[in-house]
């Protein structure tokens, strides 16, 4: 039976948001049979809705579910005049496919999407949706776009997601074809890759598909996308991407398996940019392809880079030099963290197993645990499973072997986000030297930077073809190393332990309104941009300073970062309190965001602030920075500490003096919900007036 017919079809939809719609776009399923309980099929949709908007830019909106209300894959498609809000941010959708699949019904539901995705990409396809005038133009031009596959019969049937990827392929054959017909383009016709991906893998994904695939047809070359999406894809082949001249990524989500395209010219960008500007992404791959076969020595370069393991960095190339410079550092950051996980983690609970077993000098013996004295805190040669304290020794030798690798591994990545791979040496050569001397994370900020650009200096060397091959291997490690620790052990290293000295001892002997005012700043950059620049400069801050803490108890490192995550916390805390407290200040699609941003905002994940603040910048940020900036304060003077980077309130049996941690949150999450939710009041009362004079205008009139 066909996915669509035409009492699936309402060309004049109406509702007063879009469950209304989304309701009478369901009637029209169980007028024909394929719905067999109208609640449970909303109940299904609405919970995909709750997960995330439906939304697509263009004035689209697609809900979808999987039911066991639903007899067969279907669709209804429904069209607007003035527009329903679908929860996208450019406005509300005019077209609206409402995709409906059996619980058990294999892959259909994601055979719809992708294909829906790539028609919507069609200026053509919508335009034509627009302009049907009957139930039956709108079956026809849906018909002609998507259509379920039809399997094979006998045990090699085709699998849903393979046949997706067939149907894509069959696509890029019929451009090929076409292009062989139509007069050969203005110079060499390339052969392009590309890779997209988004975090949902439905609708962007796909869309990026299309306009690379139609952006490189209009410029006179062929290019095979992979689509890592939810409907799967079918990788392309060694053969394919031997024979790329150039590879665009559009991605959101680390590319898998990125060594596959080591050694050929990459454009990489987030994945809307290939929507918006397919024509420009193909045309700077095309640029790059003739720079590089212009300079083979590029393709060697690059070949040294990217590794099959999957060690990433998103950096752009063409970002501004601040940007840079803070991507550089939160490469070396996001590597880092696990160390500081693992390792702060695993003290925390030495000094938690340690107090338990000998009282509270336990957190003073533990520390003495180590893997080579000759005596009994040897706790290779004398652990004991029975005894609580070689637990805690145990497990703190761990962590601080953890803990050993922190400033290498900041530093070998800032340098592998500048140099990539080359930069590996020097960085975490050199960052064990900063260690090693005593100069902390600011000794890995310098070795980091120093290895990663003397190691991409000697990379870009042209040399005989001779030398080629051991470049990677031999010349670019010995060089870079030979120059960044010859540089920092005998010139920049003893300013940089002066410094990291004077810091700590700043920092330690800072109380009170030092104490408070280093807070508030902190806590006012978290919940200034809520996961942006700032807000990851102070996270930074805080977690390369757990380094300098090492065993401490009570080290200022400790109270700093526990003030970063408890502010770092409020601003989704605060909306969803907001959100429950006066939810008709705020939109459907708020407001449920606001039901997420609980779980958000309790696990340390500010960015559950970020729909609020796209809709309403000045008073969301104005009031976050206030609220974090409080809770920040109240940290400092409290004296909380935290051994663990991230986590929110699932590591509270890990933070020092945890009843004080939730007030300082409760607090800052209490004010910033008051002042957000005046200002949203004030805002609509202002808003009420002006149309209630506007009509009385209207009237005397």
């Amino acid at each position: 039976m066909a996915l669509i017919n035409e009492e699936q079809v309402v060309l004049d939809l109406t509702g007063a948001d879009r469950h209304e719609a989304t309701a009478t776009l369901a009637a029209r399923l169980v007028a024909t049979g394929r719905c067999t309980d109208l609640d449970q099929f909303l109940a299904d949709v609405r919970e995909r809705e709750s997960k995330m908007a439906t939304g697509l830019p263009g004035g689209i909106g697609i809900p979808h579910a999987r039911s066991a209300a639903i007899t067969e894959p279907s669709l209804v498609f429904g069209r607007t005049r003035d527009g329903i809000d679908w929860g996208a941010k450019d406005g509300p959708a005019r077209l609206v496919f409402l995709i409906a699949a059996p619980e058990g019904g294999g892959d259909a539901h994601m055979q719809m999407l992708p294909k829906l995705a790539r028609a919507l990409m069609r200026s053509e396809f919508r335009d034509a949706l627009l302009a049907a005038t009957t139930e039956a133009e709108v079956v026809a031009i849906v018909g002609e776009h998507v259509q379920l596959d039809a399997p094979k019969p006998g045990p090699e049937s085709t699998p849903a997601p393979a046949a997706e990827a067939k149907a894509a392929e069959a696509e890029v054959a019929e451009a090929e074809v076409a292009e062989a017909a139509a007069e050969p383009a203005a110079g060499r016709s390339l052969k392009l890759v590309g890779v997209t991906s988004c975090p949902t893998g439905i609708a962007h994904t796909y869309m990026a598909a299309e306009a690379l695939e139609r952006a490189a047809k209009a410029a006179g070359h062929s290019i095979k996308v992979e689509t890592q999406g939810s409907a799967g894809s079918t990788p392309l082949t060694p053969a394919e991407i031997a024979e790329a001249d150039a590879v665009v990524f559009a991605h959101d989500l680390a590319v898998k398996d990125v060594g596959r395209f080591a050694g050929k010219p990459t454009v990489d960008v987030p994945v809307k940019k290939a929507i918006s500007d397919g024509p420009e992404l193909i045309e700077r791959a095309s640029a790059l392809a003739a720079e590089w076969a212009a300079d083979p020595t590029k393709a060697a370069a690059a070949a040294a880079g990217p590794s099959a393991g999957g060690l990433t960095t998103k950096v752009e190339a063409d970002a501004k030099v601040g940007t840079k410079i803070r991507q550089w550092l939160m490469t070396g950051v996001s590597y880092m963290i696990p160390f500081v996980a693992a390792g702060g983690i695993l003290i925390a609970l030495s000094f938690m197993i340690a107090q338990i077993a000998v009282g509270e000098t336990g957190a003073l013996k533990v520390v003495k645990y180590n893997l080579i004295a000759p005596d009994a805190t040897n706790i290779a040669q004398h652990f004991d499973p029975t005894s609580l304290m070689s637990w805690g020794g145990l497990l703190f030798v761990m962590g601080a072997a953890s803990f050993g690798f922190l400033v290498p591994i900041l530093s070998g990545f800032i340098a592998f986000a500048i140099a990539d791979r080359p930069g590996l040496v020097p960085g975490i050569v050199g960052g064990s030297i900063a260690a090693t001397m005593g100069a902390g994370f600011l000794g890995g900020l310098v070795t980091g930077f120093v290895g990663g650009f003397v190691a991409r200096w000697i990379s870009r060397w042209r040399v005989h073809k001779g030398v080629r091959g051991v470049m990677p291997v031999v010349v670019i490690p010995l060089l870079s190393t030979l120059i960044t620790a010859g540089l920092f052990i005998t010139i920049l290293g003893r300013p940089i332990v002066w410094l990291t000295t004077q810091l700590n001892q700043w920092l330690t002997g800072m109380t009170g309104a030092g104490a408070l005012v280093l807070g508030i700043v902190l806590g006012a950059m978290m919940g200034f941009d809520l996961g942006g620049p700032v807000n990851k400069t102070a996270y930074a801050f805080a977690t390369t300073g757990l380094a300098a803490a090492g065993a401490a108890t009570d080290a200022p490192q400790l109270k700093i970062m526990a003030a970063v995550m408890a502010a770092g916390m409020v601003a989704p805390l605060a909306m969803a309190l907001s959100t429950a407290l006066r939810p008709k200040l705020f939109t459907e699609p708020e407001r449920e965001n606001g039901k997420a941003a609980w779980l958000l905002g309790l696990s340390f994940i500010s960015e559950g602030a970020i729909p609020f603040a796209a809709a309403d910048p000045i008073r969301v940020i104005a009031s976050s920075v206030i609220g974090s900036a409080v809770t920040g304060g109240l940290c400092m003077v409290f004296g909380v500490t935290l051994r663990a980077p991230h986590g929110g309130i699932w590591v509270l049996p890990l933070i020092g003096a945890p009843l004080l941690f939730l007030l300082a949150l409760v607090i800052g999450v209490v004010v910033m919900a008051l002042i957000i939710t005046v200002l949203k009041t004030v805002a609509q009362s202002k808003r009420v007036e002006q149309i209630e004079t506007a009509a009385s205008e209207s009237v005397a009139v």
